[in-house]
């Protein structure tokens, strides 16, 4: 698709990421050239913002880049926004991206139906410029939640229950995390199986894991893999008799030093110390 020409976007799968601050890779799926002109002047200053021009088009951008959220107008050609509403929200790759509904249509049924599909949003036409801005932060923030229940609390790598789930969307990122973990689990002593590997293994691109992981952890591919072989290796210290070193190889750290300097860095106090 053509670029807009505007500054900081692009309509280019293959775009860089936002710069550091920004607010966030937005795509925007709108086939009215007047409307999406004004999206982009309402967003472009605080959004990396990414075009597409019918849904189709809108779908397959999504599963390229997993943006941080999509505003996507209803009606359109090839596939429609409750269509690419339904495919991105039943797709592990993009199920956690809000989105926003745009339409002429104010109807209650329309209203609902997207609703019903999983939109996180629904805005009419004309839409107020401050509504959309405070929508999408507001659907940003509460992205935050999924990183404190994926990234800050201690998942057990050994658990044999899912987390507990409150409401349906989680339990499709729940499933995601807890598959990202039995992989890990499985290779934990392969002190070579890294971000490619995984990414092999869940047959997704280096993006798209790497998008999907910031977005549900707020951290790297690289660093939760690490955060998570950390969290089995405080798991083992804690619950085995077997020596720092014993653990250390069990959880695919080969050098005892970068060992300890890693999980001290990630728990504040060396594993040595652990144990009391």
């Amino acid at each position: 698709a053509p670029s807009n020409g505007g500054e900081g976007v692009t309509s280019a799968v293959s775009s860089p990421p936002p710069l550091e601050g920004a607010g966030g890779r937005l795509l925007i799926v709108e086939d009215n050239a007047d409307v999406a002109e004004y999206l982009l002047t309402c967003v472009s200053n605080d959004y990396q913002v990414l075009l597409a021009q019918n849904g189709q088009q809108g779908i397959e951008m999504a599963l390229e880049t997993v943006p941080d959220l999509i505003v996507s107008d209803v009606m359109m050609p090839e596939k429609d926004g409750f269509e690419l509403l339904e495919f991105l929200k039943n797709d592990e790759r993009t199920s956690h991206i809000p989105i926003i509904l745009l339409t002429a249509k104010t109807d209650d049924a329309s209203r609902i139906k997207g609703l019903e599909r999983g939109a996180d949003a629904y805005l009419s036409k004309p839409f107020n410029k401050q509504e959309l801005l405070v929508r999408l932060r507001k659907l940003l923030e509460l992205r935050k939640k999924l990183q404190e229940r994926y990234g800050v609390q201690q998942f057990s790598l050994n658990q044999d229950k899912r987390p507990a789930q409150t409401n349906e969307p989680a339990q499709y990122e729940d499933a995601y995390i807890l598959k990202i973990q039995t992989i890990l689990n499985e290779n934990l002593e392969d002190e070579n199986f890294g971000v490619k590997e995984l990414c092999a293994a869940m047959g997704v691109s280096r993006t798209q894991l790497h998008n999907k992981i910031k977005a549900l952890t707020g951290k790297s591919t690289t660093h939760y893999i690490r955060f998570l072989r950390l969290q089995k290796a405080r798991h083992l210290l804690l619950t085995s008799d077997k020596t720092v070193s014993e653990v250390a190889f069990e959880v695919g750290f080969r050098h005892l030093q970068h060992f300890s300097t890693s999980f001290a860095e990630e728990f504040g106090t060396p594993p040595s110390k652990v144990r009391g």
